[in-house]
């Protein structure tokens, strides 16, 4: 947000919420850039440290991955070392994890919305972090609404691949 009327009306709000056609371009509902999206409440004091921390940590692989961007778009990513490899492909796993079937979601994905827990979206987000889920092809991650649906989803995608 670099216009100075929005930029000076969002400073006084408790939440932004920052919609990205970039996103949208990765087939992601809702597209919001929670990298841009803010939230007052994003405190270890109110949400608790589990999901401070999590939070936290999903912020920083996605913004490692957008700044490994250009040297991707450059150099390829063999060019890449392994830690930043394995960075990038834990960003997308969490980004398509973040495309959580909602209900106004549905007329673009044709997913219907679920509701999931807190606890276990945050469980989610830390085995994808972890590297738990490493061996998933990306597009188990997509629509799914808990970890279990994406690791479920992810068999059935290695299966058809044999």
């Amino acid at each position: 947000m670099t216009y100075p009327a929005p930029a000076t009306t969002f400073a006084h709000l408790d939440a932004t919420t920052v919609l990205s056609r970039k996103i949208t371009e990765l087939g992601i509902y809702p597209a919001i850039d929670p990298l841009e999206s803010t939230s007052r409440i994003l405190d270890p004091q109110i949400l608790g440290a589990e999901h401070y921390e999590t939070a936290q940590r999903v912020k920083q692989i996605l913004q490692r991955n957008k700044e490994l961007q250009d040297i991707i778009s450059i150099l390829g990513m063999e060019e890449l070392s392994d830690e930043d490899k394995q960075t990038v492909n834990r960003a997308r796993r969490v980004q398509r994890f973040l495309s959580q079937p909602f209900a106004m979601s549905e007329a673009f994905t044709g997913v219907p919305g679920v509701m999931v827990n807190i606890t276990d979206t945050i469980r989610g987000f830390k085995m994808i972090l972890d590297g738990e889920v490493d061996y998933l092809p990306e597009s188990a991650f997509l629509n799914v609404g808990t970890i279990e649906e994406a690791i479920e989803k992810g068999q059935q995608l290695l299966d058809q691949a044999k």
